[in-house]
């Protein structure tokens, strides 16, 4: 006999309820905001599954709102632990074969009751009949107080009559078939048993970012056309029938928090000191006992929310309502194209369609009037934008890029339009792709879809001479602000036999400022400047700018002829160009007996050097007999030498003097200069 007998017997069957999707608001953060709703009757349990990828998300946010006035018993969700660990829980286990005898020799002391007998499980086993046959008996302890054996084989039925263990038994088996679908999890809300419940549960989950593309048409005549769709894909396992959808431009900050897996506090092995052998011991000083942790775990959520469960998100905000509409129109169902009048010039022929288009602080949100469907592992391109456009064609040119044929793009229409490819058709003919970023309401962007093969651009540079613009002095310091003009002229030639209007990028420099045209525009990291070309004609176009920078020196560092330099740039006073000039003369006076300085220690430094010349003449010439004469005239040298070097030395000490007075007036002179 095999489980299969036993897992009927059991009956796992429950009572559960599964809540449709009533709502589906999707955003670009690769999350989804869901609304489920339905009627559970009196105790049903409603069961919502989930991926278990979707599980720390589904714990963070989800709400129940009882629409009944009542409140709900509680929420439960398929742990995450493992198979093993969770098996492991229970008294018994079943075998990979599921024989009866294996699992009911694991039941001793349970009492059943059977078709032959009722009591209590003595034991079980496997015999062998004389035959060789193999049998699998049952041995009771009966309520008669017998010991008797039964061949399972012979008994058609068999249950335990304690509650608990069928409870138990229940728990094992559903913890198996579970198992089966190792990716599926399921969040159990249970009902109180008073009356039926109108129960709405909401909460976010993993979803693919909902994509945009555009359509621009560009007709013969009157404005282009804007035409707007919106790609959503379903992977979340089940058809969303009929939901309300919306659209969220913009990236709300989101994380993970591991919520779903079971966290588990590592704890010490302490043992009491009686179970140890006895031993010698030291004694420490007494210690502060460290604070035990709180035994047992907090089942269920903490906190709620009125009227619903425990948990979810607090002050989280409602699903947006949809009721601001605008229609879009679409260029009608049955119309007949002809050879002169293509398709590409017209917009989508499609159902007509009623957008909610409204701000939500930073974000801004497309909610569908008109129920969605949208079937699960399938997508959908849904129409969101459909509406004229103010846009106009030009070129532009950026360095390094061949000049694009482009658009400028005004968003005036209402709404902000989320970033995504536009395709461009021009005269009822495909014309090329471009990128846009999402663009809010009043904004504009330019876009380039082609190369053009009839305009040509070069540059050339030239840079002029620094122009010294303002001199400033304080604290010792000298502040001078320079400007360099640059010019880099631009040579363009229109090849084709059509006026067109260019957009030129200029690198922005954060030190420059145009000098003459103004720029159209300015962006982080240029300038467009715009330019018109006439049909088949050369023109140039001239960027003037003056590129400013700052230098700051130490004024006791200038030489004379610097400050000279400084008082003659235009951007000063006559009263500052006065100061520096006497600064210019005090450091020229310093100049002067610092150079007569060194001149008289050049003086001492010759004579020195004769004066030893001399010495060793005379050396040499007291060795040889009758050179008295000429001694005698070389000991005069040394006395007028010496005389020499005297003076000089009073000259170098004088000069020294006057050099450190001097040097002291300069320097308070530049420490007072303000300007």
């Amino acid at each position: 006999m095999r489980l299969v007998f036993l897992i009927v017997a059991v009956s796992l069957a429950a009572s559960s309820a599964e809540l449709p999707v009533r709502q589906v608001v999707l955003y670009k953060n690769g999350l989804g905001y869901f609304e489920r709703g339905g009627e559970l009757a009196r105790g049903e349990t409603a069961r919502l599954d989930f991926r278990a990828d979707e599980m720390n998300d589904v714990l963070k946010s989800l709400t129940v709102r009882d629409a009944s006035g009542g409140t709900v018993a509680g929420v439960r969700y398929d742990s995450s632990d493992p198979l093993d660990k969770k098996l492991g829980e229970f008294p018994f286990r079943l075998a990979g074969g599921g024989s009866m005898v294996d699992f009911l020799d694991q039941m001793k002391g349970a009492r059943v009751e059977t078709t032959a007998a009722a009591g209590v499980i003595l034991g079980s086993r496997r015999t062998k009949a004389a035959q060789g046959e193999e049998r699998e008996q049952l041995t009771l302890l009966t309520d008669e107080g017998v010991m008797r054996s039964f061949d399972l084989s012979a008994l058609p039925s068999l249950k335990f009559t304690d509650a608990a263990l069928q409870a138990q038994l229940r728990a094992y088996l559903g913890t198996l078939t579970a198992s089966r679908s190792k990716d599926k999890k399921s969040v159990y809300i249970d009902s109180l048993n008073d009356k039926a419940r109108n129960l709405g549960v909401s909460y976010i989950a993993p979803t693919p970012v909902w994509k945009s593309s555009y359509r621009l048409i560009f007709g013969a005549t009157g404005d282009p056309m804007l035409e707007g769709w919106a790609i959503v894909d379903n992977t979340s396992g089940e058809d969303w029938t009929n939901v309300r959808l919306s659209l969220v431009s913009g990236r709300p900050v989101s994380f993970l928090s591991r919520l779903y897996e079971p966290r588990y506090a590592r704890r010490e092995f302490v043992e009491l000191a009686e179970d140890e052998v006895a031993r010698p011991k030291v004694y420490e000083g007494g210690m502060v006992p460290s604070a035990g942790l709180s035994g047992g775990v907090i089942g269920g959520v903490m906190g709620g929310v009125p009227g619903g469960v425990g948990g979810g998100v607090m002050g989280a905000a409602p699903p947006p309502a949809g009721a601001r509409m605008e229609m879009l129109r679409s260029g009608g169902a049955n119309r007949a194209f002809t050879s002169a009048d293509s398709m590409a010039m017209a917009p989508s022929s499609v159902a007509n369609t009623t957008i909610a288009a409204k701000e939500l602080g930073e974000l801004f949100e497309y909610g569908f009037s008109a129920p969605v469907t949208v079937k699960r592992n399938e997508s959908a391109m849904l129409p969101f934008v459909s509406q004229k456009i103010n846009a106009r064609k030009l070129l532009i040119w950026t360095e390094g890029v061949n000049p694009r044929n482009a658009a400028e793009l005004t968003n005036s229409m209402g709404k902000t339009l989320d970033g995504g490819p536009i395709t461009v058709f021009d005269g009822g003919a495909y014309a090329g792709e471009a990128l846009v970023e999402t663009v809010k309401q009043g904004d504009k962007r330019l876009i380039s879809y082609a190369v053009d093969q009839g305009t040509r651009v070069s540059t050339a540079e030239e840079s002029g001479e620094d122009l010294i613009t303002q001199v400033k002095a304080s604290q010792g310091l000298l502040n001078v602000t320079k400007i360099k003009r640059r010019t880099t002229s631009y040579k363009i030639r229109n090849v084709d036999a059509k006026a067109k209007t260019l957009i030129l990028e200029h690198p922005l420099h954060a030190d420059s400022k145009v000098v003459g045209a103004a720029p159209a525009e300015t962006t982080d990291t240029a300038r467009r400047f715009q330019v018109a070309l006439r049909p088949q004609a050369d023109e140039t176009f001239r960027v003037v700018e003056d590129h400013t920078w700052f230098e700051e020196t130490s004024l006791s560092a200038l030489a004379p002829d610097q400050f000279v330099f400084y008082a003659s740039q235009r951007g000063i006073g006559d009263a500052a160009r006065r100061q520096l000039q006497a600064l210019a003369e005090k450091a020229k006076a310093v100049g002067a007996t610092a150079r007569n300085l060194e001149s008289a220690q050049k003086q001492i430094a010759d004579l020195e050097r004769d004066q030893t010349r001399v010495r060793e003449n005379i050396r040499s010439l007291n060795a040889v007999s009758g050179q008295q004469e000429l001694v005698q005239r070389y000991a005069q040298q040394l006395s007028t030498a010496e005389s020499k070097l005297v003076a000089l030395r009073d000259r170098i000490s004088e000069l020294r003097q006057q050099q450190e007075k001097l040097q002291a007036d300069l320097d308070a002179a530049i420490a007072q200069l303000t300007f």
